[in-house]
């Protein structure tokens, strides 16, 4: 069955774009109709298909800093009028060693990348959405439903976007949505590149995820916000 959705004079503010997941998000809601405000610390080259989309607006911020997250809103707002909804994609992985052998160098990557990045750019779109009964999804991960081996400070930080969420959700029943997906491994060339021998046919398309995302911040998702959603293909 085809699915589409019409975000036709929407606004939708999406971090972590130039990755993989990130550009999914953003060409997906170009095609729905929205116009998408694509933000990341590295700026997509002319070639990256980002640029691609007939309404998406690049704006290059490090989104760990909270004075750059509260200019690229507000220059957002100024020049589109508002945010209809906030896509928290920025995240990344690192692991292999056991908590005793763990850099705090990494447990700060982590928590900087994959929560921080969500708390303020939530905290400071939130006036924003609050004002047009506005959706947040952010994306947590399968593996921050339990401790394991190698990887603890990563699946913590996953576990904090999916509280964070509950929390958003809680504190704007009835005015702003907030939910998580949770992929398992997602079908990117880094993580084909991470993992050569593994089973890539289970692994989850950034497209299939987007689908959701747009899903989730649509007005067929009405009555749904506080969930973490499994987005996990056959992995």
């Amino acid at each position: 069955m085809d699915v589409s959705f019409d975000f036709d004079g929407a606004v939708v503010l999406v971090t972590g774009a130039s990755g993989a997941l990130g550009s999914a998000v953003c060409a997906a809601f170009d095609d729905a109709g929205a116009t998408v405000c694509a933000t990341d610390v590295v700026e997509p080259d002319e070639e990256d298909a980002l640029l691609d989309g007939e309404r998406v607006n690049f704006y290059r911020a490090d989104f760990t800093d909270e004075s750059a997250v509260e200019s690229v809103v507000s220059d957002v707002v100024a020049d589109h009028g508002g945010i209809d909804a906030l896509a928290n994609i920025a995240g990344t992985w690192k692991g292999g060693s056991h908590i005793e052998e763990t850099d705090v160098g990494t447990f700060d990557l982590l928590f900087d990348v994959n929560l921080k990045t969500m708390f303020l750019a939530s905290k400071h779109a939130l006036p924003h959405l609050q004002e047009r009964d506005g959706a947040i999804v952010s994306v947590s991960a399968r593996s921050s439903l339990e401790g394991g081996e190698g990887d603890g400070p990563y699946r913590a930080s996953k576990a904090g976007v999916r509280l964070l969420t509950e929390t958003i959700a809680e504190e704007n029943s009835g005015t702003v949505r907030a939910n998580a997906v949770m992929p398992s491994v997602i079908d990117t060339p880094a993580n084909r590149e991470m993992m050569p021998d593994a089973d890539h046919e289970k692994w989850v398309a950034p497209e299939d995820i987007a689908e959701m995302i747009c899903f989730l911040c649509s007005d067929a998702a009405s009555v749904t916000s506080g969930a973490a959603v499994p987005v996990y293909g056959e992995a």
